[in-house]
């Protein structure tokens, strides 16, 4: 902080810094926003964000849970309008204090009507079907009758909390845990075939060990070289599981980058009658538990 003296009467003041931080504060107001930001948006641990900081990890936590509840306080208005909520656990801390988990509810509704990003309505300690209940519960009825949509993960405690809490509402996953459970399905697939056909764990120069992370490329950004390694893996018979699961990840994706959502819906509901239907009994573990 820079200092001032008056010339003629020696006066010494201080730079105002107040824009820059709240006063006797250890973070400037962006540090706080990033801090927010990257814990919120792009679920970073605390650790992370006191790491990025250089800060201890109890002043990073603390100053970012201050910041979220003052932020909240100051806008009260939040809960209006909400018609799609989408909620989240997110790791908080790595530590043995207390619980590691926190639930995050944002509100969804201008990104479904094209009118902006999500929002951030709360943060509540823990990831259980009673925290999110009970956030539900202390809502007022016109919060609760005016949500169509939930948003959630594959946590069948937020399922079960919702359809308590917002009967009307429909329960739906969102893209990023689909496709991640769908890649989980095929990681799972290719190391079962991996100890089927070599008697262990992947190891440098196994064909299905090499494209462990190419199979979760999209089929649109392979390049020639990926492509070609692909061909090769899925040309043995032994691995046609791996390839009929992969199909079956690669389709989901299509579906969800199709900016057409009438054509994304045909096609994500093809995906589904296909596994439904159409999948030989030599497969049907593999390709059901991609489309689980």
């Amino acid at each position: 902080m820079r200092r001032y003296r008056c010339a003629d009467c020696g006066h010494v003041w201080r730079q105002d810094t107040s824009a820059a931080a709240e006063p006797r504060a250890k973070l400037s107001r962006t540090g706080l926003r990033w801090a927010l930001d990257g814990i919120v948006v792009a679920h970073l641990t605390v650790a992370r964000v006191a790491e990025g900081l250089g800060v201890a990890w109890d002043t990073a936590n603390n100053a970012v849970l201050a910041e979220g509840k003052r932020l909240l306080m100051n806008y009260p208005t939040r809960f209006e309008g909400v018609k799609v909520i989408g909620v989240d656990e997110h790791v908080w801390r790595q530590t043995r204090r207390g619980d590691k988990y926190v639930t995050v509810i944002i509100d969804l509704t201008p990104v479904r009507d094209g009118a902006g990003p999500a929002l951030l309505l709360d943060m509540v300690e823990g990831r259980s079907k009673a925290a999110f209940k009970t956030w539900l519960a202390d809502r007022d009825d016109a919060f609760r009758d005016a949500v169509e949509v939930v948003a959630m993960d594959g946590f069948s405690g937020f399922k079960t909390a919702a359809a308590e809490e917002l009967p009307d509402a429909v329960p739906v996953m969102d893209p990023f845990h689909v496709v991640r459970l769908a890649g989980d399905a095929l990681d799972r697939t290719r190391q079962r075939v991996q100890q089927d056909t070599l008697g262990h764990r992947g190891h440098a120069g196994d064909p299905l060990y090499g494209v462990r992370r190419t199979l979760h490329t999209g089929a649109s950004f392979l390049t020639e070289k990926q492509t070609a390694r692909l061909d090769a893996v899925f040309a043995a018979e032994e691995h046609v599981e791996v390839e009929a699961t992969w199909g079956i990840y690669q389709r989901i994706v299509a579906a969800y980058r199709e900016p057409d959502k009438n054509k994304a819906k045909e096609m994500m509901r093809a995906v589904i009658d296909s596994v439904s239907n159409g999948v030989p009994a030599l497969l049907k573990r593999s390709v059901a538990s991609a489309a689980r």
